[in-house]
Formats: structure tokens, C-alpha cells, sequence
């Protein structure tokens, strides 16, 4: 990451989009005090080399640290934040969970449900991810979440379907793109879209949104968390614009984003579509899902393309940065297993499991995808990133945001119906 990047204050960086599990076990043996602690650890890595990934940091650490034992508790990303905020509202928390961040990390801040551990990063994680990173796990300054891989948004797209269709080149800007869905429709490959789910159909708005709205007019929207600036308005009218040339896969409103081969991720892994709008742990997800569970050997990154007419800087990125937090009643040795999450070889072996940009700068050497090294050029070059919205404005806002821009997509509502949702939410709190 730029040291010299800055963020918008909208856009702490995002803690995106995966998942957790579980429930704690019981507080009796959480130790802490040098005597034997377990901790349980929730995450959203279901089933393969991610998977892998946190069972074998768990038994690493334990063989390190012999009186510390880390259970892992793995559950489907739809469920995490029901889940998760079920947990610690009732005090059954895990020690460390997958954190998204934003809105949602403040809340829990403010519910006194998080651990401060801003006296727990040592010298040596500082130094190897950067003040940049770890801001993106902070609030008012102080330390909550330590972020494990960034996570940048854009289109991940087949490099055989593009040339197939007669797409050269990738594209920079909205008529480019536009013009290549309509090549890809020939071809019989739209674009995916899981919007089942309701946030994969809402990036598209935060897209449009970033391109629409200045830095500062996505600044204030996340401190007042109404739409009141022509920018978001905009941002709507642009997507009903392309959404009205009837760009996605057949089914799009019924389909998952990430779940089996007729998700959208799978429908790319699969050749069934050309392209999906998505945060880039996408191609861990799509390997998940091709027949040989190997990473697709064809798979391109390219940005959100500029749109005309637009505030936003068009090379300004959405996204985020995966991280982990402890409970507030979590041992010492939470902040400890987080300093381990991210030394060099955990985090090599983060990006192996999950096909994902580490936050460790030496880690990122290890990176060899050129899909992964179009991702971080995009980043490194960002002169802001903002975080995925409905993070930003936390889980009462964000869903309403949500759910009001695939009422959208399917005909049943309209852009000022979006403004209307996200300000009415608000005004709930």
C-alpha cells in the first residue's frame, strides 16, 4: 500500500465482504493470566485451502505458544453479521472474529464490545504492514481490529471470453464498457450478478456513487449518513442506465453471489459469464468453484471505469482490507495471535489460501498473479479509497441501501426510492 496514501474519512478502508461463525465457548478456561487459554476464533472460510489456511495457523500458533489453544468456527458470509451481532449482544462472543469495519465497527465501539488494542501492536507489525493499513482498523484513533489482506474492488473478467467476443482491450471508461457488454451478450456471456445476496447488486450503486460524488461529498455522507448531496441521485440514474440495457445473467435476482457452480462467481469460473463486479477476494472464490478447484487460468482485473459528468476522481478505488478483532472480554493473547496474523510467513500463507493481496509489504512479494498485481497497482495508484458503503454507514443504513438498489434492479422501486431508504434509516438510527 502508498504510504502517502489518503483516505476518505468515508472510507476507512473496508473490513469487506466475508464471513464468520459460531459461538464462544465456555469463560472458564479462557485463562489468560499465563496459565492454559483458549480462545475461539470466527472466520469464513468454509471449505478448502482457506479453510486450511486457519487450521493450520491455529495449530502453529499453539505449537509456539503450548498453553494457548484456538478453536476455529467457520460460517457462510451471508450469515456473519446476524450472527455475529447475536453473539456478542447476548455476551457469548468469540474472542477474535472477522471485523468488517466502518459503521459497523464504531456501533460495537460504542457498545463497549471490543477490545482497545492500540497498546498491543508491536513495533515490528507496525513496521511491516504501515500506519496506513492499521488506520483502517481504528476509531477516534484508538486500535479495535487488525487488518489481515486489502481488498479492493473491481471487474474480474475472463481473458477467453473477452478475446471470444472481440473485446481487446479492457475498459477505461463507461461507453467502453458498455460497448464490450454488448460484444459479451453475443457471445453469450453478460455480466454476473449474485444479487440474491443484495450487496453484490448494491456495489454496482457504490461504484457509480464513487465516480459521482467527491471525496468530500462521500466525507460527509458517511459522518451525517444521508444521500442529500445531486451526487447520489446521479450515482442512481446512472445505474438504472445501465441496468435498463439489460446487462446481466439471466436469473440475476435469484442467484448467489459466491455459492456452488450457479453463483455468479461460479457462473465465471465456469465460462457461463463474462465478468463480475466484486471485491478482489473474488478469485479465491472462483477457484473454489471450477471443476479442477484450481485458480482460473485466464482471469483479468480491471477498474471501475471512469464515468463522465462525474465529481469523483476516476482513478479512486472502493474497497478495503479484511481484518480481525478481539471481544471485549477476549484474553491477552487475542492481540498476540493477531501480531502473528501478520508476520511475513502467515501472511505468504494468507494470500496462498485465500489468492489475496497481504497486507505485510514483504509478503506482497510473493505475489505472482497478474490479475493481483493489476489490483494493487489500482490501489497503490488510488488517490483515496473508500470503503464498501453499506460498511460505512453500518448494518441498519447499509441494508436499507442495499435492499432499496435491488428493488431498483428489479422494477420495483426507483432512484429516488434509494435516497428516501438510506435517509429514512438514518433518521431511525
Amino acid at each position: 500500500m502508498a504510504p502517502n496514501k489518503t483516505l476518505a474519512v468515508a472510507a476507512v478502508v473496508a473490513l469487506s465482504a466475508m464471513s464468520l461463525a459460531a459461538c464462544s465457548g465456555g469463560d472458564d478456561d479462557k485463562g489468560g493470566s499465563g496459565g492454559n487459554v483458549t480462545m475461539q476464533l470466527w472466520e469464513n472460510a468454509t471449505t478448502g485451502p482457506g479453510k486450511a489456511f486457519w487450521d493450520k495457523a491455529a495449530a502453529d500458533f499453539h505449537t509456539a505458544h503450548p498453553n494457548v489453544t484456538i478453536k476455529i468456527q467457520a460460517v457462510q458470509n451471508e450469515d456473519l453479521d446476524g450472527k455475529l451481532q447475536t453473539a456478542l449482544n447476548s455476551g457469548s462472543a468469540p474472542d477474535i472474529f472477522l471485523q468488517r469495519g466502518g459503521g459497523k465497527m464504531a456501533a460495537m465501539v460504542e457498545a463497549d464490545q471490543l477490545k482497545d488494542i492500540t497498546g498491543d501492536i508491536t513495533a515490528e507489525s507496525k513496521q511491516a504492514v504501515g500506519d496506513a493499513v492499521l488506520k483502517a482498523g481504528q476509531v477516534d484513533g484508538k486500535q479495535y481490529a487488525v487488518p489481515v489482506s486489502i481488498l479492493p474492488g473491481g471487474f474480474w473478467y475472463s481473458k477467453d471470453l473477452f478475446k471470444k467476443a472481440g473485446v481487446t482491450a479492457t475498459p477505461t471508461t463507461l461507453d467502453e464498457l458498455n460497448a464490450a457488454v454488448t460484444k459479451l451478450k453475443a457471445n453469450g456471456t453478460p455480466v454476473a450478478l449474485g444479487a440474491k445476496d443484495a450487496w453484490p447488486a448494491a456495489h454496482w450503486y457504490y461504484f457509480f456513487a464513487l465516480r459521482a460524488c467527491s471525496e468530500a461529498a462521500l466525507d460527509a455522507a458517511a459522518k451525517s449518513k444521508t444521500f442529500n448531496d445531486p451526487c447520489w441521485t446521479k450515482a442512481g440514474n446512472d445505474l438504472k442506465a445501465f441496468a435498463d440495457t439489460q446487462p446481466f445473467t439471466n436469473g440475476f435476482l435469484t442467484t448467489s453471489a459466491q455459492q456452488g457452480a450457479g453463483s455468479s462467481a461460479g457462473l465465471i469460473a465456469n465460462h457461463k459469464a463474462s465478468m463480475e463486479l466484486m471485491g478482489s477476494w473474488d478469485p479465491g472464490v472462483i477457484a473454489s468453484l471450477t471443476k479442477d478447484t484450481k485458480p482460473l487460468p485466464d482471469l483479468g482485473f480491471f477498474p471501475f471505469p471512469a464515468v463522465s459528468g462525474g465529481q469523483g476522481d476516476p482513478a479512486a478505488v472502493m474497497g478495503g482490507a479484511d481484518g480481525y478483532s478481539c471481544s471485549a472480554q477476549a484474553p491477552k493473547e487475542c492481540a498476540d495471535f493477531l501480531n502473528y496474523l501478520l508476520t511475513k510467513d502467515v501472511q505468504v500463507a494468507y494470500y496462498k489460501g485465500f489468492n489475496s493481496l497481504p497486507v505485510n509489504k514483504e509478503a506482497q512479494g510473493a505475489v505472482t498473479e497478474d490479475y493481483l498485481k493489476a489490483v494493487l497497482d489500482a490501489y497503490n495508484k488510488a488517490p483515496y479509497v473508500s470503503q464498501w458503503l453499506d460498511t460505512v454507514y453500518g448494518q441498519n443504513v447499509g441494508n436499507a441501501l442495499n435492499v432499496s438498489v435491488v428493488n431498483l434492479l428489479a422494477g420495483k422501486g426507483d432512484v429516488p426510492g434509494i435516497i428516501k431508504a438510506v435517509n429514512d434509516a438514518a433518521k431511525k438510527g
